[in-house]
């Protein structure tokens, strides 16, 4: 379980990723959602590494030892939320039954033309932001996400959804280039999503409380946020059972102005911060944690969701250092 979570297998891959989207496409989600059963049952079996970590996870938030059932449960809430994946990207919104929290808030500052950058997890599902196609059709999501890292979540969004996957921000691109994206979009007040709940071997992070335990964050994504002073939402789509999501919006800042002697300590407190929104929203739905690996390791932790040296490319508050100083590499 302390093995690089880079080092397990993905389970399949695109092939996986396509016969899922066969199904949901041909079968209908009744038919997709009976197949989560076998799948369930391969993983709790075959993929030890993920079901052990899935029971160190519950141990901590559960307050009690997890059963096997615990950990099918978890293993299956993740099989949920890929297969409706499939239906939330294509667009079939009207499929689900998605509550909001906190959408007056953004849908202000869409409305004052703001850009704003949207820090989620991987704690339920991201995919039920396309609910804002809804009620703002005419608003740009752009997303970061390294493309040479995720091909097969690459090619099945792009079969999917072609708009959306032009309008991913490659994170594989150099330091400058995914800075002067962002800042691009955020001008043309587009919304910028990224997740920040992992942090890369070698990335700036932050160890922070979490569950009892510190665990390493990420401080490039705040570096960025401080740099560009824009404002910072937070978004937890969370998985309800059935075709039920919770889609919760929180304010987390107006706009960072973060004196450069202050950085540093400013940064870390704001990771604090987050982390205990984090922990707060895992609580309330524990089964939706979908990080299958040792999340309180050591710095070795990493992910492909993370900005590379983000912290070093921002940190002195301008996208020229960054050409100097950083090499933005993955995020998503």
């Amino acid at each position: 379980m302390n093995a690089h979570w880079k080092q397990r297998p993905e389970g399949g891959g695109y092939v996986a990723l396509w016969i899922i989207r066969s199904i949901a496409r041909y079968g209908g989600r009744a038919v997709g959602r009976a197949c989560l059963y076998p799948i369930t049952l391969y993983f709790l079996i075959v993929r030890g590494p993920e079901r052990r970590a899935s029971r160190a996870y519950l141990s901590r938030v559960l307050d009690r030892t997890p059963t096997l059932w615990d950990v099918a449960r978890h293993i299956h809430t993740f099989a949920a939320t890929i297969l409706d994946r499939v239906f939330l990207l294509s667009g079939q919104l009207s499929r689900f039954d998605i509550a909001t929290v906190g959408l007056p808030a953004l849908a202000a500052r869409v409305d004052r033309g703001e850009g704003v950058l949207i820090f989620g997890s991987h704690h339920g599902s991201f995919d039920a932001l396309r609910v804002l196609s809804l009620t703002r059709p005419a608003l740009r999501v752009r997303i970061v996400l390294d493309i040479a890292h995720n091909q097969a979540i690459t090619r099945l969004l792009d079969a999917l959804n072609p708009q959306l996957a032009r309008d991913v921000i490659d994170a594989g691109q150099d330091g400058v280039s995914i800075v002067l994206a962002i800042q691009e979009a955020l001008a043309r007040g587009e919304l910028v999503a990224l997740l920040v709940d992992r942090a890369e071997a070698g990335d700036a992070a932050v160890r922070v409380p979490f569950l009892g335990r510190d665990a390493a964050l990420p401080s490039g994504p705040w570096s960025l946020a401080a740099t560009l002073k824009v404002p910072v939402m937070l978004a937890f789509g969370l998985y309800r059972g059935g075709n039920r999501y919770e889609l919760v919006f929180e304010e987390f800042s107006d706009g960072l102005d973060i004196p450069r002697r202050q950085r540093s300590e400013r940064i870390a407190a704001l990771v604090r911060d987050y982390s205990a929104r984090l922990q707060h929203h895992v609580r309330r739905a524990p089964y939706n944690w979908f990080n299958f690996y040792d999340f309180w390791q050591g710095d070795d932790a990493a992910d492909d969701t993370s900005l590379k040296h983000l912290g070093e490319a921002t940190g002195a508050g301008a996208a020229a250092d960054a050409r100097q100083r950083g090499d933005l590499r993955r995020a998503g």
